[in-house]
């Protein structure tokens, strides 16, 4: 009997030591991990930033992997509005092109862009999202849609052409969490 209570003891020992040993190893990857977000520029933080190879591209992703939206990716980063656009969602976002922020008067985006800005630039942004993953042959039944800015838009069919705010949709991506409809206008939402 004393040789299994020896044998108990020291049984307990390599448990004790193995759960030591997994907590410190624990604890410095928490180190290095936490080190490693430390050293991240506060610009790239939150779960817009997450880099992920195996699900579907997020409505984010789709526009910063566009070379035809650089223009809407560097606005939308102005407004500090890219975790926004990560959320589970659905989401369906008009996304203007380049040729479309182009299209507006001179000097507007540069000056939508100042950080003084800030807020008028999220709620143009915001006017370009609403709730829902509707295709463009769905959005054919609506006469408004709400948008995320707490205003609306009209929708409008002309054909087989269907336009939003004005911007007609040229192109649907789908996305993990919702849908981006390319436009090709930048929808200004109504003045107060």
């Amino acid at each position: 009997m004393k040789i299994n209570q020896f044998q108990k003891a020291i049984a307990l020992l390599v448990v004790l030591f193995t759960i030591s040993s997994c907590k410190n190893e624990t604890t410095q990857n928490a180190a290095t991990t936490s080190s490693t977000v430390e050293s991240t520029s506060e610009n790239n933080q939150g779960q817009a930033f997450i880099e992920d190879d195996n699900s579907t591209p997020n409505v984010l992703q789709i526009a910063m992997k566009s070379p035809d939206h650089t223009t809407l990716v560097a606005a939308v980063q102005a407004a500090g509005l890219e975790n926004v656009l990560v959320n589970a969602g659905p989401l369906m976002v008009f996304a203007p092109t380049n040729e479309a922020f182009n299209a507006l008067p001179e000097g507007t985006v540069e000056n939508l862009l100042k950080p003084e800005n800030k807020d008028a630039l999220a709620n143009i942004l915001k006017h370009h999202v609403t709730a829902g993953n509707y295709s463009k042959d769905f959005l054919k039944k609506f006469k408004k849609l709400g948008q995320a800015n707490d205003q609306s838009t009209t929708v409008e069919v002309k054909g087989e052409d269907v336009y939003v705010g004005g911007a007609k949709i040229i192109a649907s991506i789908d996305a993990g969490n919702g849908i981006v409809h390319v436009v090709d206008k930048v929808i200004l939402p109504p003045s107060n």
